[in-house]
Formats: C-alpha cells, structure tokens, sequence
C-alpha cells in the first residue's frame, strides 16, 4: 500500500542537516509499515535497526534505568550488532513506553546527528502528562523538557480519499486528477461511477488494515463489505480499550468512553453542537476537560469550534466557545451509525444522513492542518466549515445535493464577499456571479492538496 507521506520521508532523508524525527499518529493509521516496509527496507536495506519500546521489554527497562545516550548506543551495538556509522537508521517505535527516548533525541540533535533517527508515537504527550501528575512519576524526579526544536515532526492521519483512490484504482485516481488539474468535464456516466467509488470509501474509511482488507477482497463486494464491518469492529473496541492508558481517574475513563460512543449520536441530532449532558447525564464543562483533551490528543476525535457573525482572520475560537466532535477515521464513523452495508448503500443516493459527508469533509481538512471552525446566524442559517487561507475567509458548505443559498447569503451580510465552497454530489462547476465554486465529493482531496501549495482555482 502506497502513502504520500513516503516523499516526506524521503525528503527528511535527503537532508543534509536533518534533525532526529518523530512521527506523530493515531494508534493503527500505519506509522510503522510506513517507516519499516515502505522507507526502513527500501532506503537503507539491511542497514536498519527498529526497537519496538511496547514489546521490547529489555531494552525498555534498560533505557529508563539508564537514560544516558552513550549507554544506550552501547547498549544497542552489544546487544543488535547496531552500527553508529551514520550509514544505519535507528528506529524507535511507540515511544510513550519509553519516555527516556523521546528526551534523548535532544542528545541525538546535539551529539549524534549523523546518526538517523526516527521515532513514533501514539500517545507520547499523555503519556508525559499523566506521568508528570502522579506522585512516584517519572517526571517527579526527573522534569521532563519535550525536545523543542531539536527535532523534525511528521504528523500521519488515516488514508485519505485520494490516496484510497490511488491504492483502489489508480486508472480512477488519474482521470480525477487529469480533469481537475486542467479542468475538464466529466461526463455524467463517469461522474456517478465516481461517486460510487467515494461511497465505498464513505463505508470503509482511511485505516490501513481496513483498506487493505476491501481492496484484497474488492471482487466480492458483499463478502469486502463484512469483512471490512469486522476490522472496524476489532479497531473500534481497541480504541475504547486505550481509554485506559494515561488517563487521571476512572472516571475519566469512562466519560472518554461515553463521548466516543455518542459522537454520530450527538451529530445527528438537529442542534449538532455537543452537549455534555447528553453522554454523561448532570456532567458540567469542568468535569469533561481531561476526558475530551485525551481524545484530542490522541487524535481519535477532532473538535471544531463555533464563530458567529463576523470572521476576522486568523480565526481563534471564543472564550466558552461551543464545539462539536467528530471522528478522526470516515470507516469508524460509519460503523458508529450501525448501518450495515446494504442499509448504507442503499441510502447513499441523497437520502444519507449530511452528517456523514460533513463528517468526511473535517477529516480531509485535519489531514491538512486545517483547525475546524463553522459559523451559524440567526435561526437555522449555518456553514459546515470555515477555513483561512492567506486571511481570505472561506465558508464551506457541505451538502448532499442541491441546496439553498440562504446561509451564505447571511454569512455575506457580515463579511466581505468572496469565494465560498459547496460540497456536493453535483458536477464541479463555478458561479462567476454569486463566487460560489462547487466540488463533488471526490474533488475534495485534490482541491486542498492546491490550497496548500497556494493555488486556488476559480476558473
């Protein structure tokens, strides 16, 4: 399976003054076949050594008890025949089972940078915190000072559409590509074997292991389909089950537990901003901090936060600010709904909850390092997203089909005119009148890949 953060990696390779790297991901979106299988094997063929800190145990305790760089090198050399020639990469995975590690890439920066260094983390900074609020931590005695600036970072999220596309069918991923880049029409046959193929991606979603086991069995929708429900099953209970690690109290635990579980819940509902109450009855805002900043943290859940009336850029969220929650992977999200594949595709021809295509859209967004906001007016007037590029103000509307204007219009009242964004399942196309630019779903990905190089095409 192919990654576009590979070309990351090989950029950070190139580099002459490269800096050790962490790689930061949710648990299961591939940080280690993408470090190991696809660069590790390639790049520096049997000329790597990878410590797996969550299963190593010898070499775990034996770090902490000596968290020095010169004893751990020679402790690497006499026990894995490691060679510090600056021509082997050192890989140390899952590093929150090793913090002595994650401080040491300091000493690597400064002593040993010719050394290249990778290391991964899926909940390195709760781990840091909770061990620097327990009595007996690890941080007591020793403060722990995260290596700011004596390190490169990577962030990885679950596939996107477009690199979903680019492994399912790349004669599909091409002719999305083609037409976007020079603008061409697509005709509406295509245009709706198109969409077929995002709806299959709206049902399975972006983790590895999941796409992997849709594409291998893709001959055989019905029997892609159950097993694709059975490995976001078996992803979804890990995830409840890693509530458990890092985390204050027990309590904690479980309101962590009850907020996932309610995300679909809380966005299907006609007021979408999450109410507390609604998970864990008579809970107040204070005792939902820590639950939700562990599942922001460990990149499970992604928040977006309300503006009202006038946007100014850079956007900041309000003091008290209401938000609401989604889930960082499309595939759990859909399983959330418990809506089976042949009640899921039968409802996928505009009669699909917006919830799921809104839910979509904030996934491509994160995965960009765009920070969710979404505006609303008076009554029922709302915009899904709002995003800054350069301090143009861009409203996102996120709908299933053709829709009224009547959001936009209000949002317009309050700020200057300018490009606004509807996502649909319509044709691409763009109004020169009203600025509007229309993207059907699959265009998305391409789109935001522009944003990011500072192109935006409204021709």
């Amino acid at each position: 399976m192919e990654r576009k953060y590979l070309k990351d990696l090989i950029k950070w390779n190139n580099d002459k003054n490269k800096k050790p790297l962490m790689i930061w991901g949710a648990r299961q979106v591939g940080k280690t076949y993408l470090i190991e299988e696809l660069f590790a094997k390639v790049f520096y063929k049997d000329k790597y050594l990878r410590i797996d800190c969550s299963d190593d145990y010898v070499f775990t305790r034996y770090a902490i008890e000596n968290p020095s760089l010169s004893k751990v090198l020679e402790f690497l050399k006499l026990n894995y025949q490691f060679i510090d020639d600056g021509k082997h990469l050192l890989i140390f995975d899952e590093a929150q089972e090793c913090l002595p590690i994650v401080k040491m890439m300091k000493h690597f920066c400064e002593q040993r940078r010719d050394i290249p260094l990778i290391v991964t983390g899926s909940l390195v900074r709760l781990k840091i915190f909770r061990d620097s609020h327990k009595r007996g931590g690890y941080a007591v005695n020793s403060k722990f000072l995260f290596p700011v600036g004596k390190i490169n970072q990577l962030y990885m999220y679950p596939l996107t559409f477009d690199e979903f596309l680019y492994n399912y069918n790349q004669n599909a991923y091409r002719y999305i590509k083609t037409h976007f880049e020079n603008n061409l029409p697509i005709d509406n046959l295509m245009h709706q074997e198109l969409l077929k193929i995002f709806n299959d991606f709206l049902y399975v979603g972006g983790m590895p292991e999941v796409v992997d086991t849709f594409i291998s069995n893709s001959q055989d929708k019905v029997k892609a389909y159950s097993l694709v429900s059975e490995k976001l099953k078996e992803i979804y209970d890990n995830y409840l089950a890693d509530m458990d690690l890092y985390q204050a109290s027990p309590e904690s635990i479980i309101r962590s537990r009850m907020i996932y579980r309610d995300i679909y819940k809380q966005l299907n509902k006609e007021n979408k901003n999450f109410k507390y109450s609604l998970s864990v009855e008579g809970a107040k805002s204070r005792d939902m901090i820590n639950p939700i900043s562990w599942l922001i943290e460990a990149k499970v859940v992604y928040q977006s936060f309300l503006l009202k009336e006038t946007v100014t850029s850079p956007l900041i969220k309000e003091e008290d600010s209401l938000m609401r929650l989604y889930l960082s992977d499309q595939g759990l999200f859909t399983y959330q709904s418990k809506m089976n594949a042949k009640s899921f595709f039968l409802h996928t021809d505009n009669t699909l909850s917006g919830i799921f295509y809104e839910n979509y859209v904030s996934n491509e967004l994160v995965s960009r390092n765009f920070n969710l906001f979404y505006w609303k007016g008076k009554r029922s007037s709302e915009l899904e997203f709002i995003i800054d590029i350069d301090s143009r103000i861009i409203p996102i509307d996120v709908k299933k089909s053709r829709g009224k204007l009547n959001s936009l219009n209000e949002f317009r009242m309050h700020n200057k005119k300018d490009l606004a964004i509807k996502i649909s399942s319509n044709q691409y196309g763009y109004d020169q009148n009203n600025l509007i630019l229309t993207l059907p779903y699959y265009y998305l990905s391409f789109f935001l890949d522009n944003l990011q190089k500072g192109v935006i095409n409204e021709d």
